[in-house]
């Protein structure tokens, strides 16, 4: 059967505060839990880190303090939900070791997306963009390794392969490149609606965490990489933020983010092995249908507008489930070469030479050795021969096959 959140019975907001022992449950074993939960875990962080941001730009553009009492009143549990959340990581997972659960995260759920996606111009986004994840995937590895002796294989579970995609240092492309045409709400697909609301929310709160913790990490290099790859998720947000429809109203807006936690914290708690993380699951549910109820009700009251106004068919479409994704990685990996012109995507080697990609590579990549995460790999390689991987079987790229040169030329020359 089918879940419509719209159809269920909620607690008031009011009663569904948590005392601090909630708030601080006991963590995972960083070296027992399974991939996947951290995975969920890392997301649903980033999933209220937006919902608390979003609500707060509402506070800023509303002028009706009955309306910002009521969404103080939401926010207030969505941020110790995200304390509760955060808690689950354990106080000895490292800043690089939860970075290797952020960019499997943006692989693996980037995957899943773009393959359900029924849209073609937003799967090609999805595509481009999991491409360059999966590359920064590849350099955190390297220096986890080389730092800290620890293989990121071991962290993933073996789900998510650790090999180039399109080197870093092509990622780098002119500010009006990054921006995509809007999907219209009023004829996307509901999965495509939360397709853009989720990966943009997980690419915010990537580029969030290597923004604030990138200078606390222990190394120059590692800080350095963290500021580059920093930079190419600020272009990702741009990337899929541009994706969205703004021309709803706030309320609307509102309504839609309230329901697009449900959706997660239901995929969640349904997906979720855990019994301890399970029940957390569930319990959001019930807050954040609550929300949801809250979120009609305004809607209804300022607007005149019923919740189907907005979202026609409130039934969950389908879940989302966490998996490996390697083939589907491996398929995309042939687009590799591609960077983009405006809205649209090109092969680097079309381009015209006068245009403004390569003046910014120019610019902000003067010489190859200054960029951290060629330089990740050029050291790696200098100390061990061959740079650290974790292949099932032989790159599907040619040029990319090289484990004793790291390229710099692939969507770039």
């Amino acid at each position: 059967m089918t879940f419509n959140p719209f159809n269920e019975k909620s607690k008031k907001v009011k009663d569904t505060f948590e005392d601090w022992k909630t708030l601080y449950p006991d963590s995972y074993d960083k070296n027992e839990v399974s991939p996947f939960t951290r995975l969920r875990i890392i997301l649903m962080n980033g999933t209220e880190y937006e919902a608390t941001w979003f609500s707060h730009q509402f506070n800023r553009h509303c002028t009706d303090n009955d309306i910002r009492r009521e969404i103080a009143l939401s926010r207030r549990i969505e941020q110790q939900q995200q304390k509760r959340i955060a808690c689950l990581k354990p106080i000895d997972e490292s800043i690089l070791e939860t970075t290797i659960g952020y960019e499997q995260l943006a692989v693996d759920l980037t995957s899943i997306l773009g393959a359900r996606e029924p849209n073609k111009y937003v799967k090609k986004a999805l595509d481009f963009a999991l491409l360059e994840d999966f590359d920064h995937l590849y350099r955190y590895a390297d220096l986890l390794e080389m730092e800290h002796g620890i293989h990121a294989e071991r962290l993933v579970g073996d789900y998510t392969e650790i090999m180039p995609g399109r080197p870093t240092i092509s990622e780098h492309r002119y500010p009006y490149d990054d921006v995509r045409r809007f999907v219209d709400n009023k004829s996307a697909d509901l999965l495509t609606k939360l397709n853009i609301a989720i990966i943009t929310a997980a690419e915010q709160q990537t580029m969030n965490y290597y923004m604030n913790i990138g200078q606390f990490y222990t190394s120059d290099l590692g800080r350095k990489l963290y500021s580059e790859i920093a930079m190419i998720e600020e272009q990702h947000v741009t990337h899929y933020g541009s994706l969205m429809d703004t021309r709803g109203t706030w309320l609307e807006e509102n309504l839609f983010h309230e329901y697009v936690e449900c959706y997660l914290y239901y995929s969640c708690m349904e997906d979720e092995e855990d019994a301890k993380v399970k029940k957390i699951w569930a319990q959001h549910l019930e807050q954040e249908i609550a929300h949801l109820q809250v979120a009609v009700q305004i809607l209804e009251k300022y607007e005149n507008k019923h919740w189907s106004e907005v979202i026609p068919n409130g039934a969950f479409p389908e879940l989302l489930t966490f998996h490996s994704n390697k083939e589907y990685v491996r398929d995309v990996l042939k687009s590799v070469g591609l960077t983009t012109e405006k809205e649209d995507y090109i092969l680097a080697k079309d381009l015209p030479e006068d245009y403004e990609f390569f003046k910014y590579q120019k610019a902000v990549n003067k010489n190859s050795a200054d960029v951290a995460s060629h330089n990740t790999i050029s050291k790696y390689i200098e100390q061990n021969g061959l740079d650290y991987r974790f292949e099932v079987a032989p790159h599907p790229i040619r040029q990319l096959r090289d484990r004793q040169e790291d390229n710099t030329d692939v969507g770039r020359a």
